[in-house]
Formats: C-alpha cells, structure tokens, sequence
C-alpha cells in the first residue's frame, strides 16, 4: 500500500507561526482566525483558505511558508492552515454520527509486514487516539495510517466546536464521501500536522478497519433528472441548454443548483427565527410569520449567475487552465421571488435608517451567514436604497422556496454575483467590515491574466456583475441563397444562379444580462466569423399579456435577464471551412450592450483569470453542415 509522503520543508504562513490558544477570546488577531469579538461581525470563526467544490485547495506561498519538521506538539500556523486547506471536511464531519467504535485494543496477529515508515515518528494505538476525542485537550484525527494533532485548529472553525465530534477518530470515510479533498494539494498540506503512525497492531492490509459514517447528503432533496449535475455532493447542476432560455421565468425545478455543502434539514419552518444584529450589538430575532404578517410583501423578477458561469467556455478559448467547476452556460436562471425589503427588517431592528441613507453612520456592510456555515456580505448602499430591491425572499416562482434554493429564508441582492445571495439565512449583521468569510475573502474575486498565485487581500470581492450574453439554441433549415452585402451585390449582378452563394437558413435565440439592474439595449449577431453584424431581435417578456394581467416584470431596475432571437442563413459555400468529413462550417457570434454603453470583451486573452470568474467574452458557436445535396 502506498504511504503519503510528507512534504518536507514546506513553509507555513509568517503571521500565522505564533501558535493559537484555544479560549476564543484570547485569540490573535490575523487574516487566517478572525474572531467575532466585536458585536459588528457575525459571532462565528472562518478559516484562513477552504475547500469547496467550486475551488482547488490552495497552498501557501513559498514566499509565506517556514520550514517546519514534524513533531507531536502541533504550532497555531499548522492548525490554521489546516483548517483553511480541510475546512469543508471538518463542518460536515462535525454534523456526521460516527456508530461506536469497538474501544479495546486490537491486535492482528496475521500482520506480519515490516514497519518500514519514519522511525523517527512515534507509533499510537487506536485506544490512544481514542482518547483524544472531543473531551479532550488535544484532539486527534487519523487518515489512513497516519496520525493528526487537530488542537490549535479548533477556535478557527468556521462551523464552531462541533468538529469536536469527530475527534478521536477516522477521516477516511468522510473524504470517500466529499471525495474533493482526495487532492495533491490537500494531502500537501495535511502532512504539516502529522505526529505519527497507527501501530501496526491496529492495520489490516496497512490500514486501520474502516469506520462507518452517516452520510450528512442522506437528507438533500431529489432533483429533476434534466438539470446538469456537475458534482453530486455537494450537488451542483446548471440548467439543460435546451432548457435555458424555453421561457422567460425558469420553472423552479430547472434553475441551476450551487451548493457549497448539503442542504441544511429544516424540520419546522414555523420555529425558524432570522437573527438581525445592529452596530450596537443589539439584536432582534423574527420568525417566517413576523416577515410574513409585519412587513409588506414585495416582488422582484431577478436573474441570478454564479461568478463562474461560461467558465468552460474562458479555459476552451483562452487555451489555459482555469480553477473551479467548468461551467457551461447553465449556471444562471431567472425566476420571481417574493419577499420582504431588508430595509424595512432593519429599520423595524432599530437600524436609523433614514440618518444612514443620508451618510450619518458608521455601518458600512451588511453580512449575511447561512444556516449550513456560509456567509457573505454585501455594500451597505444597495441595502439602503429602495431602488435596490434588496429583499429578504421566502417564495420563488409563486411558491415557497424549494431547498436547493434556500428554504425557508434567503436573501436576493439583484444585480450582484449570486454569491452575495445567501441561502437558509439564519443572521443578518450590519457592520463596518465586510464578511471575514472565505467565500468573502479568498474566494468570488478577479485578477489579471498575470497572476497563477493571487494575493487575495489584493481584490475587492466581486459585487454587481459584468455585461454578457450567449447563444442556447441554433435551428437548422432549408438551403437558401445568402443575401448579398452591398459591396457584394455588383460583382453577384454577373453570377448565375447555379454558381451564387448559399447556406443554411438558421433560427438563432440565447440570452442577455447585465449587472446592477441596467438594460441590455443592443444584441448583435454575426453569422460568418465575425466579418459582418446584424442586430437581434430583443423578446419583449415584460409586456402585459392581456387585460387584467400584470407584467411578470417587477421591480424598480432592469433585474431580469433579456431574451433575443435572430433569424437569418448561416453562409456555408467557403472551402476553407470545410472540414476533413466534408461538412462545411461557419462560426456563430453574439455580443451585447447595455444602458450604459457597456460591452464585452472580443475575446479572453485579456481577461482570463486564474479562478476562471466572469467569463463575459463574445460567445461563440461552430455550426457545420452537410453539403447541400452532397456538393
């Protein structure tokens, strides 16, 4: 059985080498363990780097790193930058009810195989990590035959002591299960807490007897079999192609799911309380019927993307590696949610609201944190201003949120990265910093092509999102003549009818969007390589249907995303563009505009990034065709 070599003479962060007590409130202060001391931030402790889904685990600099030989007592850098690189594991392992284990030592007499790891590492027995449980003052964790100290990392948790369950045990079976930590990157910086080897009384085959978990995805909720998984846990899936633009308001069922981790089991919503926290440390707890029953009801039609929606489309064009799940173009939906105005809750709390519009206070963010230990936060600005739709939501498409999408409390920021619109909102904080999360802090950011090792403090963290557009459905028809340019009509008065051009007639649709509510005005699209551009037609969905309806636009700004169709014949007769089988090509572009004169870049060479986030360039398509009657 292989054996995981440590990665010796790595080098830890130079703020994080003083080690961590354990009392919260005596916790240092520094970006990897920010503790909520102050009444402004939310009460709960986040982790230097993280794993989820949608990033790679990342590893500290070279720059950043000292060099540090294993020993059994553990130093604060060690276990922050622990829980930074397995903070996904620890929430859920946390949550996990691991069945009894067997306390008395086992010996195996069958194993006979030499102990050939690092003599200089000391030998423990199940029994011994055992009781390194949760009672502990030193708990431990082991992962295969190796064995971790998790002391110091405790206070930077971001799920709280509830990790402390799962001490004295086995983490095996938790990767098996969020199999996104089976990384080089992960295993890199696991090593740095190494104390020892399980003795080999205690391996069958090299390992300890696996332990039995209860898998914390058991109680996640079935999804429609049309959506496109990208993970299965966490589930994450983007809305069929064929689906995304079918209609103006994605039915709940298929709008993209983006889950960090499992779908937190809300057993009674009627018990279900929202935590509003003020500046001054005061705060104010509401149940769903005081939303429901205190406040007006509002409803906005708003378009939600996730940051790395085309994602796939920046690695495939730019020819370079991106991090994160590769999205297609499914990672944004558009529905109607129902809500209350976070305004109004906040005004309600005691928050001076008027005096803050008017730019008398000290608040500068409001934080939100979920009930599965996510949290984000937004500019206190768009909070405030009435135009800016920010509502408390607790019904989606004229029914209650289903729980992939929050249920029963999310909030909705139009506009912004979906990022920003947390799900299962358990507490709302209105603060002078923005959220030490890090989905805050080291995740949802931009940097420049030039950058492969990002410091993150270097970026502000993505808000209102970028102009873009896509092509979902190209129809093929008839043959037809292509209709000339006007350069081109003199030189074809000369040709036959046998010899002039011809294509295919093509029924092209896809969508629009821009960010911080502003219309999209202009879809252009080009049918041959991009040598010429027509304009599309712009769906006008917000129209009234008839008498006595209502738009199913709402809201004070352009929220929602625009559909647009172009009907037109795609030239195929140009022998460069044919390919190796005979069929003959043409390249499909679409780019937008919006109220603002924004437009989106030519192409990703000067926008790539690293993370692969805002991936907003011309979208492109390659249509190939038979020849017409086999020519």
């Amino acid at each position: 059985m292989a054996v995981i070599t440590p990665a010796l003479g790595r080098r830890l962060p130079r703020e994080l080498i003083s080690a961590a007590p354990r009392r919260f409130t005596a916790l240092p202060k520094h970006p990897g363990c920010r503790p909520a001391q102050h009444s402004r931030r939310l009460h709960t402790f986040q982790p230097l780097y993280r794993v989820t889904a949608e990033s790679p685990l990342p590893i500290p600099s070279k720059e950043a790193r000292t060099r540090q030989r294993y020993s059994s007592r553990r130093t604060g850098s060690a276990a922050a930058s622990l829980i930074a690189s397995v903070g996904l594991f620890s929430l859920f392992a946390g949550l996990f009810s691991l069945f009894e284990p067997d306390t008395a030592p086992r010996d195996n007499p069958s194993n006979t195989s030499p102990d050939d790891r690092d003599p200089e590492l000391p030998r423990f027995r199940l029994s011994d990590v055992r009781k390194h449980d949760a009672k502990s003052d030193r708990p431990w964790i082991t992962y295969e035959d190796k064995v971790y100290d998790i002391t110091d990392w405790i206070p930077a948790h971001p799920g709280g002591d509830v990790i402390l369950r799962a001490a004295g045990g086995s983490i095996d079976a938790y990767w098996d299960i969020f199999s996104i930590h089976k990384s080089p990157h992960v295993y890199e910086i696991l090593a740095h807490y190494l104390i020892g080897y399980v003795d080999v009384a205690d391996l069958v085959d090299g390992r300890p007897l696996p332990e039995q978990i209860e898998d914390p995805f058991n109680d996640d909720p079935p999804r429609d079999p049309r959506l496109i998984t990208m993970t299965e846990k966490p589930r994450n899936a983007e809305t069929p192609l064929e689906e995304l633009t079918e209609s103006f308001i994605t039915p709940k069922e298929l709008f993209y799911v983006r889950n960090h981790m499992w779908v937190p089991k809300v057993d009674d919503p009627d018990r279900y309380t929202l935590t509003v926290e003020l500046l001054d440390g005061s705060t104010k707890e509401y149940t769903l019927d005081d939303l429901k029953t205190k406040f007006k009801p509002v409803k906005i039609t708003a378009a939600l993307q996730c940051s790395g929606n085309r994602r796939k489309d920046m690695t495939t064009h730019a020819q370079k590696k991106t991090n994160g799940l590769q999205w297609n173009l499914g990672a944004i939906s558009n529905a109607v949610w129902e809500g209350v105005r976070l305004a109004d809750v906040l005004a309600d709390a005691g928050f001076p609201l008027e005096q803050a519009r008017a730019g008398d206070t000290e608040a500068r963010h409001v934080q939100f944190a979920g009930g599965e230990s996510y949290a984000a936060s937004i500019p206190i600005g768009p909070a405030l201003d009435h135009r800016g739709d920010v509502l408390l939501v607790y019904a989606m498409n004229g029914a209650p949120l289903p729980p992939d999408h929050g249920f029963p409390l999310r909030a909705l920021v139009p506009g912004h990265v979906a990022a920003r619109s947390v799900k299962w909102l358990k507490r709302v904080v209105v603060s002078d910093e923005e959220s030490q999360s890090q989905w805050q802090q080291k995740d949802y950011k931009l940097f420049g092509p030039n950058v492969t090792d990002p410091d993150w403090s270097q970026a502000p963290a993505i808000q209102e999102m970028p102009i873009t557009s896509a092509i979902t459905t190209v129809k093929l028809g008839d043959w037809a003549p292509l209709l000339p340019s006007a350069s081109e009509t003199k030189e074809r008065e000369t040709a036959t009818k046998t010899s002039e051009p011809r294509g295919r007639r093509a029924s092209i649709g896809g969508f629009a969007y821009s960010g911080g509510g502003r219309a999209i005005i202009r879809v252009d699209v080009s049918l041959d390589n991009g040598t010429t551009w027509d304009q599309a037609e712009l769906l006008d969905d917000c129209a009234v249907p008839g008498p006595g309806q209502e738009s199913p636009c709402n809201g004070h700004k352009s929220w929602a995303w625009r559909r647009w169709r172009y009907e037109g014949v795609i030239p195929l007769h140009k022998k460069e563009e044919r390919r190796e089988d005979g069929k003959r090509c043409s390249t499909l572009f679409v780019k937008a505009t919006d109220e603002a004169y924004n437009a989106q870049p030519e192409g990703y060479d000067a926008i790539w990034n690293v993370r692969g986030n805002l991936a907003n360039a011309w979208h492109r398509v390659r249509v190939c065709s038979e020849c017409e009657n086999n020519k």
